[in-house]
């Protein structure tokens, strides 16, 4: 026999399973199949949250029928959202203003008792511009009556103040000429408001872009 056909021979001989490079190929190979089944199972940890079905203006009652469903992501974050495992108590309110959509935090609720702010009506004449919605800003801004039958200098009395929301309102003859913004006003700003609004006061809401007040 020749020397080319023993080294033919030993080319062709079947690999051994106590072979090294096998053993360490093997290896490989599951070490991959285990790093994708955990990679699809991390992206597959979702939970069940809760979302505002519309938006739910500030004082307003959270019941579950205002609420959906959705499964999302929260990871380590989640005890700071409402979630159906952790339940809806009874009697809550919204403390803060929550979007159509938006997750649902846990500070964004409490009992009615802890809202410092409360929704007040303000009748106005002139237009707003359309960025000025439900959870935008604006100031306040009040002239009083002076004693020639007109009114004093204009001064701010609600700087960002929060919008709860915008209705139209109507004249006497039914047509829809002035705006009702409902703002929200703090316990300690609330005297001041009412005084003006008592004392037939001219008052001005002004867009605030900025955002800048409570």
């Amino acid at each position: 026999m020749s020397s080319s056909t023993v080294a033919g021979g030993a080319r062709l001989k079947k690999p051994s399973w106590k072979d090294p490079k096998l053993l360490v190929g093997i290896l490989l190979v599951l070490a991959s199949v285990v790093g994708v089944v955990s990679l699809v199972g991390a992206a597959d940890q979702t939970a069940e949250a809760y979302t505002a079905r519309e938006a739910i203006a500030v004082g307003e009652k959270l019941t579950v029928d205002k609420l959906s469903r959705v499964r999302v992501r929260l990871g380590d974050v989640e005890q700071h959202y409402l979630t159906p495992s952790n339940g809806l108590g009874e009697g809550l309110v919204a403390i803060q203003r929550i979007g159509k959509d938006q997750l649902v935090p846990r500070g964004s609720f409490g009992q009615p008792d802890g809202l410092d702010r409360k929704p007040v009506a303000v009748t106005i004449e002139e237009s707003l511009p359309s960025q000025a919605v439900a959870g935008s800003r604006v100031d306040v801004w009040v002239a009083l009556p002076d004693t020639r039958n007109g009114f004093s200098q204009p001064a701010l009395l609600l700087p960002g103040a929060e919008i709860a929301q915008i209705t139209p309102g109507s004249s006497a003859l039914g047509s829809a000429r002035s705006t009702v913004v409902m703002v929200l006003v703090a316990d300690e700003q609330m005297p001041k408001l009412l005084g003006a609004q008592a004392n037939k006061a001219k008052i001005s809401v002004v867009w605030n872009p900025g955002g800048a007040g409570r």
